[in-house]
């Protein structure tokens, strides 16, 4: 998001929101850096890839047109993040009933809600559940970094949030 979005977007003066963006940055320079880098890199290859490898090609990249050529330049930084954790949740889509019928449990998997997943469990065997569900999408490929999972629990999905 450029300075005068941000401005628009939160109604302030242009310059205190272009003051707010540089500041950002300046705290987070590995924001900046990866943004860069990420774009370079997509030029270069022509697309962008997620942790998986899956790809996305990106042409628009060398696009004469301003407007295009941000479009894809913003789609080449956010595809390695949002596409990553969208890999991430389909592979714990299929690891989560594999835990839990290899534990016994009553338990199923209902859907998936972007980063989330919903499952009926019986209560008898909900700390176990618990335990298995946080354990396979904690752990559901290797990463540099940890990955954390809440888990939270309600007679329904409003109970639960």
């Amino acid at each position: 998001m450029g300075a005068a979005r941000a401005a628009r977007e939160l109604d302030l003066p242009l310059a205190e929101a272009q003051a707010y963006i540089e500041g950002y940055f300046a705290r987070h320079a590995g924001v900046r850096a990866f943004i860069d880098a990420t774009i370079t890199e997509a030029r270069a290859r022509g697309y962008v890839t997620t942790v998986l490898g899956r790809r996305r090609y990106l042409p628009e990249l060398g696009a004469r047109d301003p407007a295009v050529r941000q479009f894809a330049e913003r789609a080449a930084t956010n595809t390695p993040i949002q596409g990553s954790a969208a890999d991430l949740i389909k592979l714990a889509m299929l690891e989560v009933p594999r835990r839990l019928a290899a534990a016994g449990l009553a338990a199923r998997l209902l859907l998936q809600v972007h980063d989330e997943l919903v499952l009926e469990v019986a209560e008898a065997g909900l700390e176990q559940a618990v335990a298995c569900v946080r354990s396979a999408m904690e752990n559901v490929w290797p990463l540099r970094v940890p990955l954390r999972v809440d888990v939270r629990h309600g007679a329904n999905w409003a109970e639960a949030h």
